[in-house]
């Protein structure tokens, strides 16, 4: 009787699983269907509407309809699952705070071997392979490759400016385009006219980038969200139209001839590139003021993340993560919310400055269509995308919006609806962005009291 028992109590669990299953798997299905009926209605004028421009008359194209039907209904299952498989991944992560972390035989065989590599000793050893990697591109790359290298270092460095005053202060800028074209008009403007090369320059454009934040600084102090945004938006666009209607900066036909930054005086192309192009180091198309570029974006992103990384680690970094998350309590405890923001402002149009002189040095022409809103719509998202304060993410980011457009030109007429997309997943499933900032944590652990 206890065998039958037994028998009995387990079968009716079984059935009850299953039966749950298949329960949830008809009310998934039932919403894709909804889902779907809903596009195809919303999207049939756009789908099997054609007008023909021959005969002035509408051709029906009922055929694509059914692929549509089944491609909507198959991204919405994909959809909702995601987000189940997310909303248990938030349960998961809430009961692992709860219970604290799994002993180290709990955590598979995998968990070892992925700890020792992930460890921090290794961090300096994967930047040495890394630097190394880098320095060796121009070598065995084309001439393509190393432009496009050179665009994302440019992002790179302009995303972690914009950092410092978005993602670590939580100022949102929208017209940080102004201080990019700062620098490279500055340049332009002063080995057009005056014959200055690019080393003299280069501090130049940065120390006008730099004032030219102090100035926006001052008068927005007591601004902060969405009025921040737009007037900060409304200073990019000041910027532009006076670039477009300025008879000094030669209006919307730009300045051309731009000088390439030099070394020495020398001659690359003349005297360097026919010894290494002789000795199969180097592309035969390949331009060494390019190369001579690169390395020195190359210098100026290591360079930023150095500082970077040392102010956010700095009593300066605090009052500006202080900023971030409440200003009425960052004044209470004693920070300066001027010097905060000012700081914040100057220190991040300093390297859109830089960023912008190796920009104009780059393309020898620049005018305003270079730096129009969705210049600095394309910075933000970098910031946005990548994480908000975290340095390897915004790295990350401005590697991803940058080199895939490059390399997924087929899709050129459908790049800002992959663009939309990939933003709405972002903010849907890494909110946080793709490497999120962490917090440092300081633990007091007391003194033990040893006897004697």
């Amino acid at each position: 009787m206890s065998i039958n028992h037994s028998k009995e109590t387990h079968y009716p669990a079984k059935e009850s699983f299953l039966s749950s299953f298949f329960r949830s798997l008809t009310e998934e299905i039932k919403a894709a269907l909804v889902a779907t009926l809903w596009f195809c209605f919303l999207t049939l004028p756009l789908v099997c509407f054609r007008i023909n421009a021959n005969t002035q008359k509408i051709d029906y194209l009922w055929e694509r309809l059914p692929k549509v039907a089944i491609i909507a209904f198959v991204a919405t299952l994909i959809w909702r699952f995601l987000r189940k498989r997310l909303s248990f991944s938030h349960v998961k992560d809430t009961l692992d705070e709860v219970s604290g972390p799994p002993p180290d035989e709990a955590r598979g065989p995998g968990g070892s071997w992925v700890t020792y590599l992930m460890a921090a000793k290794h961090k300096k050893l994967y930047a040495i392979l890394a630097l190394a990697f880098l320095v060796t591109i121009p070598f065995w790359v084309s001439p393509y490759v190393v432009m496009i290298l050179i665009t994302a270092l440019i992002y790179i460095c302009l995303g972690l400016g914009l950092n410092i005053v978005v993602g670590v202060s939580g100022l949102l800028n929208l017209g940080y385009v102004a201080f990019y074209a700062i620098g490279a008009y500055t340049y332009a403007l002063l080995n057009h006219s005056f014959g200055l090369s690019f080393w003299i320059c280069l501090p130049l454009g940065a120390l006008t980038a730099t004032t030219l934040g102090l100035l926006l600084g001052l008068p927005i102090l007591r601004l902060s969200g969405d009025y921040l945004a737009i007037v900060t938006l409304g200073f990019g666009e000041i910027i532009r139209l006076v670039l477009t209607n300025a008879n000094f900066t030669n209006g919307p036909s730009g300045i051309g001839g731009i000088a390439p930054p030099g070394l020495f005086g020398i001659n690359l192309n003349a005297t360097v590139k026919p010894f290494l192009v002789n000795l199969h180091l180097m592309h035969k198309d390949m331009d060494l003021n390019k190369v001579l570029i690169f390395f020195i974006m190359l210098l100026m992103v290591i360079l930023t993340i150095i500082c970077v990384f040392r102010l956010e680690n700095s009593r300066l970094g605090r009052a500006w993560l202080a900023l971030r998350e409440d200003e009425v309590a960052c004044q209470a405890m004693g920070i300066n919310r001027t010097k905060a923001k000012l700081t914040a402002f100057a220190i991040g149009s300093t390297w859109a400055g830089l960023a912008g002189v190796v920009f104009a040095s780059q393309i020898t022409f620049i005018n305003p269509s270079n730096f129009t809103f969705m210049q600095s719509v394309m910075i933000l998202s970098i910031v946005v995308l990548g994480g908000m304060g975290s340095i390897p993410g915004v790295i990350v980011g401005a590697i991803v919006l940058t080199l895939l457009p490059e390399y997924l030109r087929g899709f050129a007429n459908y790049r800002m609806l992959l663009f939309g997309l990939l933003m709405v997943l972002m903010m849907v499933f890494r909110p946080g962005g793709l490497i999120q900032s962490t917090r440092q944590v300081y633990i007091h652990k007391p003194l033990e009291n040893k006897e004697p």
